[in-house]
């Protein structure tokens, strides 16, 4: 009787599995297409656009061509952005009942006309030392250059300026290059690494980390 009631639950338990399964499966969509420039009459290719599933911190990026391929669920919201060009969103239709999804999103470019700026150079390099020495910096200046070069500053704007297409693009490559460069071998661990055990132990005499757990 035991035996039988545990066949049960483990039939009931993997009906339920393959259920929740099936259901999250179902819900998830291939989402590609290509990226074209809608400003003129002839239809680019945008390379390396920011393609992002917003609220969810995961994303893609077009290549050369535009074409872009990425797994998304139905209903998430897709931003586009590149350097030059307005962001645009989409919505992928929660209606579907196909598990891939095609688009052709056209973008149009963002241009910001600056006021005319001319450069006058220095008669010569010593004339500009003597100038540069004698200008009068006011303490304005000087908190405000204090404030733009202080560590927060920096880290904030690093944190909240996005990267680029060619940026992501970069890291992918590097990435890339670097798993092709061990193939058919382990990488090298730092455990095993010498120097990296003389970093250690000098960082330790130093009390680098003591200083850390002070800071905190």
């Amino acid at each position: 009787m035991i035996q039988k009631i545990a066949v049960l639950f483990g039939v009931l338990f993997l009906t339920a599995s393959v259920t929740l399964s099936a259901q999250v499966d179902s819900n998830l969509v291939q989402f590609s297409g290509m990226v074209l420039d809608g400003t003129t009459q002839e239809l680019m290719p945008v390379p390396f656009v920011n393609i992002l599933v917003k609220g969810k911190g995961r994303g893609t990026y077009s290549d050369f061509t535009g074409f872009f391929s990425i797994v998304v669920e139905k209903g998430d919201v897709i931003e586009f952005s590149a350097v030059g060009y307005r962001t645009v969103t989409y919505a992928i239709p929660d209606s579907l009942r196909d598990n891939r999804y095609s688009l052709v999103q056209l973008m149009t470019q963002d241009i910001i006309n600056l006021p005319e700026t001319v450069v006058f150079p220095w008669p010569s390099r010593d004339h500009f030392k003597l100038e540069f020495l004698a200008m009068d910096v006011t303490p304005e200046l000087q908190a405000r250059a204090n404030r733009n070069l202080a560590n927060e500053t920096l880290e904030r704007m690093r944190s909240e300026v996005r990267t680029d297409g060619i940026e992501n693009s970069s890291y992918y490559l590097r990435q890339q290059s670097k798993q092709y460069y061990y193939i058919g071998q382990r990488p090298p661990m730092n455990i095993f690494s010498p120097v990296a055990w003389k970093q250690f132990f000098d960082a330790w005499k130093r009390g680098d980390y003591k200083q850390k757990r002070d800071d905190r």
